[in-house]
């Protein structure tokens, strides 16, 4: 079953149902901002003061960043993550491949918007497919005469019963850098959240794992050296005004991305594909 629907305010989305799962996504953004499959708990997290309003990104599911990460390198007043999280994209596969799967396709091409912020053409499009697992494509192909270098993620924000329950393998003997401290580290064990956290661990497994004390969550990386792992911890959630105070004890973000030295370069005429398979 695929229903398109709307909020008071107007802001469009589509659900999805089917024997294994269901799932919404949101039209800006190409934004899926909720996963459950049958029998086990939602996936992703989403704020409880997330904004469901054009022209503002949800905080929470899993936004598209693209075509750059965190802020843009020259010009700071430009919209943190890219201008993807904003866009309204457009739904140009709908397929019901059998009763347990669910394909989605949504489309951003270049338009006037896109030009001021980023002076290429481009098209990019968004493959979900909704089923026991959940498989998220990113393909973006350079329409222009010129390469052009992206930066980009799958800002996925993973739902936890507790923070301080969780570990994350597979980033083993990883470099990461350290966004606070703006330094280089080796990670030597598992990862735990003990305190704000930001960092791009460099050649990960391409199998990574959330574990917790009532489940676990894999994911598997395809177009990817990089991965980010996010937590916001107390003062900086204080200071969000679209999050709860105590709303990083519930999340956690690991973001299949290209980031920082795995930027990429996309000649013209070819392309670059980002990919996460996640299941629990």
């Amino acid at each position: 079953m695929i229903i398109h629907k709307q909020y008071d305010n107007g802001f469009e989305y589509i659900e999805i149902k089917n024997n294994q799962a269901e799932a919404k996504i949101a039209l800006q953004g190409g934004h899926l901002f909720h996963y459950k499959a049958i029998g086990k708990p939602a996936l992703l997290w989403l704020s409880e003061l997330a904004y469901f309003e054009k022209g503002k990104a949800i905080r929470g599911g899993v936004p598209i960043c693209f075509p750059w990460f965190g802020k843009h390198k020259n010009n700071t007043s430009l919209a943190q993550h890219g201008f993807a999280r904003t866009q309204m994209w457009e739904v140009v596969l709908e397929e019901e491949i059998d009763a347990d799967n669910t394909h989605i396709r949504l489309e951003l091409k270049t338009n006037v918007d896109t030009l001021e912020q980023w002076p290429y053409l481009f098209e990019a499009h968004l493959d979900i497919i909704i089923g026991a697992t959940l498989s998220m494509a990113l393909h973006v192909t350079n329409k222009d005469t010129k390469a052009f270098e992206i930066s980009t993620a799958l800002h996925s924000y993973f739902s936890v019963s507790d923070i301080d329950t969780v570990s994350i393998k597979g980033l083993e003997n990883c470099l990461y850098f350290d966004a606070l401290k703006v330094e280089t580290f080796m990670q030597h064990k598992d990862v735990h959240i003990q305190e704000e956290v930001d960092r791009v661990y460099s050649n990960p497994s391409k199998t990574i794992s959330l574990l917790q004390n009532d489940g676990s969550v894999h994911l598997q990386q395809e177009g990817s050296n990089s991965l980010v792992v996010w937590n916001p911890w107390i003062e900086k959630s204080q200071k969000m005004i679209d999050m709860t105070d105590d709303g990083y004890k519930s999340m956690v973000c690991l973001e299949t991305s290209n980031v920082r030295d795995d930027a990429r370069i996309v000649k013209a005429n070819e392309s670059h594909v980002l990919k996460v398979t996640i299941s629990q």
